[in-house]
């Protein structure tokens, strides 16, 4: 299975939710892929202990533009089970690169078909935009998850992101299947942001996951070691609550 995570707006946890959500599943026993398409390599970074993939690692510019298979471009982090496949700054030219290309939209899933079989679960961390990288990913998906920070900014872009999910299940992927929405840094200190969970649970029924992730310094400090939150502090109330999100993912489908 297949399962994307995307948001065109940046900073509302989308990395951190592919990196630990992944890192939960792999840690209850299943083999698990983490695609990074995002030219940050946020993801990247966060799962290989705080280093960055060795001189000559294949990334995903070269499975995405020279047809590079997964299987040579993978490699192991911190969390046993649970595969990497890098990116770094060269992913940034993708989108350019692949727009003279036929069925550019496609690639992605072209590319991740072969690997799809060997795992139980396929993360892929998408850019913040809805760029090609993006539309490639949503087409090479089975299932999406959103994450919605909650703070009234984040709702802006909401509605053009589910647009865009309907004009790609209509054109060129329609078993894609929203598997949820996952509302992170909660604060419970203010009003807004208690504000934001019950609008969007009443723009979106029944989408949204049950499990909201708090905000949590652990989170913050976690990346700087190259460890998903789960293993950094796997106590802390931010781990608690992916390995929450994480079974309701494996519940969803």
């Amino acid at each position: 299975m297949i399962y994307v995570v995307a948001n065109q707006k940046g900073g509302v946890g989308k990395t951190t939710c592919s990196v630990n959500i992944a890192a939960c599943l792999a840690d209850a026993g299943h083999r698990v892929l983490l695609v990074d398409a995002d030219p940050q390599a946020n993801a990247t970074s966060g799962v290989l202990g705080g280093g960055r993939p060795p001189a000559g690692a294949l990334t995903m510019a070269e499975v995405l533009l020279d047809g590079v298979q997964v299987s040579a471009a993978r490699m192991p982090t911190v969390v046993p089970g649970l595969d990497l496949v890098p990116a770094n700054a060269d992913l940034a030219g993708a989108m350019v690169e692949l727009v003279g290309r036929v069925g550019r939209e496609g690639v992605m899933k072209a590319a991740l078909a072969g690997a799809a079989g060997e795992y139980a679960y396929v993360f892929v961390d998408c850019p913040p935009s809805l760029d090609l990288v993006t539309i490639n990913a949503l087409v090479a998906a089975d299932r999406l998850i959103v994450p919605v920070q909650c703070e009234y900014y984040a709702l802006e872009g909401l509605s053009r992101l589910m647009e865009t999910i309907g004009e790609v299940r209509a054109r060129l992927n329609p078993g894609l299947v929203v598997s949820g929405l996952v509302m992170t840094m909660h604060d419970p200190r203010t009003r807004i942001s208690g504000e934001v969970i019950g609008e969007v649970r009443t723009h979106f029924a029944g989408l949204v996951f049950d499990t909201v992730v708090p905000r949590n310094v652990r989170v913050t400090e976690s990346p700087s070691f190259g460890e998903p939150v789960i293993r950094y502090d796997p106590h802390c109330a931010a781990a608690d609550a992916y390995f929450d999100v994480a079974r309701e993912v494996a519940r969803r489908g």
